[in-house]
């Protein structure tokens, strides 16, 4: 049931951050970790079903299934020893399985991929690619069924201070435009539209694809917000965007997966945007599976007791407990705040001032809706207060007069809401 708040709505007005005529050898290669470690996002199975084990020499490039009759892996993106397997609790509690390699100075590339590679096929993406550097969901969604009727390459960032995919637009037009090709090869779908702000339209255009241009105004660049104004549809609840027939994965995935093909190599570098604690920005690029501390070292920012490190961007991203967490296919950015900068949450109540409200671009009681998830009351709050809604765009906690940190409610929330799902279905 989906509750209209009284308010009137106000369209947000927040800039996105823009690469103004960075020179094109702005990037910072992030040197060789001592310890890379890889996470995967299923809890950790019995020893006794474990295919990699302690001791265990790994390759560059190499495909290694983390445990019998499953089809979860990970890429290594080093070469090395095994030191280390071991459960880990992720972001909202979520369970994954970490696996620590000590690197070897040399690289020794895997031969899998290469033997396949020049089968530039949706059957090898599958196999191999289905997880890129920028899209970890990249095989699903292009391998959706029934086939999708527009890809979205995204040339424009989702979240505030991020630069990294028009970074890839303004340097990489060659590169994009061969994985465009490969892109409509490989999946099928004929309609691929490039989106990139106003600013670099005509970068774009070098590609020679379907060019589409925004005013790169948050939460705009969200993809739902995308679907709404630039398609004129609304995702429902409970769809994605591809259940619509429009699927999105970032400039960078598409770079990465010519790149791929045409050196026969799987890709094992992830480019993000490094925002330090004087709001300047830096291009870094490093093995999937760095430590976030190694970046910051490589790159001279400091971080005291104190300071917070956030992976993503201004609006989205999450703080680590730890500098030791790597560096992920899906880490967008990684923000630095001084401890002076930073605005404390708070647990005050809420005051009803309706700030959250007017700006929410689901239109969304939020409200309402903060009051149930403070007392844990997620299955209300999805029912009666369109807890499923939201398009996770932050705005709530940003204008919050009292601090709230509502986002973060909301983030726990549609976890326990999948939590309580799951084990329903399991027992049914």
């Amino acid at each position: 049931m989906i509750k209209r708040p009284f308010f009137e709505i106000m369209k947000p007005k927040l800039k996105a951050s823009r690469v103004w005529g960075l020179p094109k050898e702005v990037l910072v290669e992030i040197p060789l970790p001592k310890k890379a470690t890889f996470l995967v996002n299923v809890p950790y199975p019995k020893v006794d079903e474990l295919t990699v084990g302690i001791g265990d020499r790994v390759r560059t490039g190499q495909k290694i299934r983390l445990a019998k009759d499953r089809e979860d892996y990970f890429i290594s993106s080093v070469t090395g020893t095994v030191s280390n397997i071991s459960p880990r609790s992720g972001y909202m509690g979520q369970t994954c399985t970490a696996v620590s390699v000590n690197v070897s100075e040399k690289d020794q590339p895997d031969e899998d991929f290469g033997r396949v590679a020049k089968d530039a096929s949706l059957q090898t993406v599958i196999q191999y690619l289905a997880s890129l550097p920028g899209a970890p969901e990249f095989g699903s969604t292009v391998s959706f069924k029934p086939p999708l009727e527009i890809l979205v390459v995204n040339g424009v960032d989702s979240d505030l201070l991020v630069t990294k995919n028009q970074f890839v637009v303004d340097t990489e037009a060659e590169a994009l435009k061969e994985g465009i090709a490969t892109l409509r090869n490989i999946s099928g779908i004929q309609k691929i539209i490039l989106l990139v702000p106003d600013y670099l339209k005509k970068e774009a255009e070098k590609t020679g694809a379907e060019v589409r241009a925004l005013d790169p105004l948050y939460p705009d660049t969200l993809p739902r917000m995308i679907m709404r104004n630039l398609f004129g549809k609304t995702v429902p609840v409970g769809k994605r965007c591809e259940d619509l027939g429009i699927g999105f994965v970032n400039a960078e995935a598409v770079v990465a997966l010519h790149k791929a093909f045409s050196e026969g190599q799987i890709p094992i570098h992830k480019l993000l945007t490094v925002i330090k604690k004087d709001g300047s920005t830096v291009q870094a690029r490093a093995r999937i599976g760095t430590p976030v501390k190694d970046v910051l070292s490589a790159l001279g920012t400091a971080t005291q007791h104190g300071d917070r490190v956030v992976l993503g961007g201004a609006m989205t991203g999450r703080s680590l407990l730890y500098e030791e967490a790597p560096v992920e296919a899906d880490t967008e950015a990684i923000l630095v705040q001084d401890k002076s900068q930073i605005v404390p949450s708070s647990d005050s109540p809420c005051v009803n001032c309706g700030e959250c409200v007017r700006v929410c671009p689901a239109k969304m009681p939020v409200n309402m809706l903060i009051r149930y998830l403070e007392n844990g009351r997620f299955e209300e709050a999805s029912q009666g207060y369109d807890l499923l809604s939201c398009i996770e765009c932050g705005l709530c906690t940003y204008t919050c007069i009292v601090r709230i940190p509502i986002f973060q409610y909301i983030m726990l929330g549609k976890q326990e809401i999948a939590r309580i799902k799951s084990a329903e279905e399991a027992h049914a």
